[in-house]
This record gives C-alpha cells, sequence and structure tokens, in this order.
C-alpha cells in the first residue's frame, strides 16, 4: 500500500490551530522555577479563568466528547502550554506559548483577557502584545520522500505501555491525538486507515536512541502528582514519507499524556 492511499482525504487535508505568543514586561525581573513554571501557568491561568468566565473554564479545563480511536475517555484539553524556555530564568521582558486547538470556537478574546489578569497579578508584568492570531493550516499531506528523521524530546515525555520511543506506539499516540483534537474541536476526524498506518509504522526501525527518564512533580491541593517522562533524542530509517506530517504537527500538538503542562514536547530534523 502507497503512502497516498493512506493519506486523508480532500476534506481533512490539514489540521488547524493558532499558535499564540503573549509578549510581556515586567515592572522587575521576573525569577521562574526550574520545572515549575508550567504549572505555574496552568495553574493560575485556569483560577483566573474561571473567576473571568465559568463557561470557557469549563470548556478548556473540562471538555465533553466521544472517546478517540484509542478509547479516550477524558478528552484531551484543546491547548498546551509553551514555556519550557522560561524554566530557571530570571527575566524582564518574555513571551509564553500556547498552541490553541480550539478553531471552531476559540475564544482568543477571553484567552488574551486572562493572560493579561495573570501577568498583572502573578507576575507584576503587563501583556505588550499578542501574536499567532491567524490560524495555521498544518498539510496532512506528505510533500516529499524521506527515509530517515530524527526526533528530540525536548520535555519530559511519557507514553502509554512505553518506556523508550519505538516509532510504531510514538506514532499511534500522535495519530490518535491529531485525530482526536481534529474531531472535537477543528474539521472533523481525520479519514485515513488506522491499522494500515499503524502496520506501516511497526515497520520503521529506529537506530539510534539515547534518551533518560527524569522525575518531576507538581502540587495539587497539597498532593503531589508526578510530571516526569523521558528526554533525549531518537532517529528512525525507513519509508517516512505518509509519518512526516504527522510528527510536524506534534510540535505543536505534542505527545503523550499531560501535554497541557508542556510535556511531550518535541522538535523534528528530516535528513
Amino acid at each position: 500500500m502507497s503512502a497516498s492511499e493512506i493519506m486523508p482525504s480532500q476534506g481533512t487535508s490539514t489540521f488547524e490551530l493558532f499558535a499564540l505568543r503573549f509578549q510581556f514586561t515586567a515592572q522587575l525581573a521576573v525569577h521562574f522555577p526550574q520545572g515549575q513554571t508550567a504549572n505555574l501557568f496552568r495553574g493560575q491561568f485556569g483560577k483566573i479563568l474561571y473567576r473571568r468566565d465559568p463557561a470557557a473554564y469549563a470548556r478548556f479545563f473540562a471538555p465533553v466528547g466521544e472517546a478517540g480511536p484509542s478509547g479516550l475517555h477524558d478528552p484531551p484539553r484543546p491547548f498546551v502550554l509553551r514555556v519550557r524556555h522560561l524554566d530557571g530564568a530570571v527575566l524582564d521582558r518574555f513571551h509564553v506559548g500556547l498552541n490553541l486547538f480550539e478553531t471552531n470556537r476559540p475564544e482568543i478574546g477571553a484567552i488574551r483577557d486572562t493572560m493579561a489578569e495573570l501577568g498583572r497579578e502573578s507576575l507584576r508584568a503587563d501583556l505588550v502584545d499578542l501574536e499567532g492570531q491567524e490560524i495555521l493550516h498544518l498539510p496532512l499531506a506528505a510533500a516529499r520522500p524521506v527515509e530517515r528523521v530524527r526526533v528530540q524530546f525536548l520535555s519530559p515525555t511519557e507514553l502509554k505501555n512505553s518506556d523508550r520511543p519505538e516509532f510504531g506506539p510514538l506514532f499511534s499516540r500522535i495519530r490518535d491525538r491529531i485525530s482526536t483534537l481534529s474531531a472535537l474541536y477543528g474539521s472533523g476526524p481525520l479519514e485515513i486507515d488506522f491499522q494500515a498506518m499503524g502496520e506501516r509504522a511497526a515497520a520503521i526501525r529506529m537506530t539510534h536512541c539515547d534518551v533518560l527518564h527524569v522525575d518531576a512533580e507538581r502540587i495539587s491541593r497539597n498532593k503531589r502528582h508526578p510530571l516526569g517522562g523521558f528526554i533525549g533524542v531518537a532517529e528512525y530509517e525507513g519509508d517516512l514519507t505518509g509519518f512526516i506530517p504527522y510528527l510536524e504537527i506534534a510540535v505543536y500538538t505534542g505527545v503523550g499524556r499531560q501535554t497541557v503542562w508542556g510535556k511531550g514536547e518535541i522538535s523534528v530534523e528530516v535528513f
């Protein structure tokens, strides 16, 4: 079976999102705690959004929807934070990234106002600019043949039933997440042959793997919750042509558990 035979139909040829980037200027330099920045922003963002707009909070933090292709009974949140670059930094000018997958009812105004209030209350910082308010259309079809790729796991990544990023399980988690996000918040589920893609992914070879497990946690209501996983790099070889668009979309969506906190952030290099 060729790559083109398992690609999405014309009706779902792209994955859509907003890559929002909030620019702040602080009165005094802000010290961001190492390993806790995402938890700080996620907690404060949720608390302030709930206070300002409970209905918007429910859509962002308690979404409802049918289970996805892997039985996702707890639907993924419609956003992920991108604040890894702030860990341990001391800055008076900085940006906060938030990738928003809700393109039907994006609520960008509510997000902007909540982030502005978060900056004033928690960081003594003013929101001076918001970039990324135009929707991104990321193609799901391959542009050229690819036989080798390197994936770097930038933040702790946790894959279900897998301690190493073998390509089959990694791609399955990416594919299912993208399809579920599109079904819940975008233009609809992907019209692809999940079984065929899974079989082809299982044939991809992992030629290099250098990952290590890191421990991290968050504290909520005096309870500790693990946020650990593996970081590092893996390289793959094989007929990767049809898989590259999904890997590139996963740069924005993340992969694995607890992505809303910034876990599962990856980069992709084709070579």
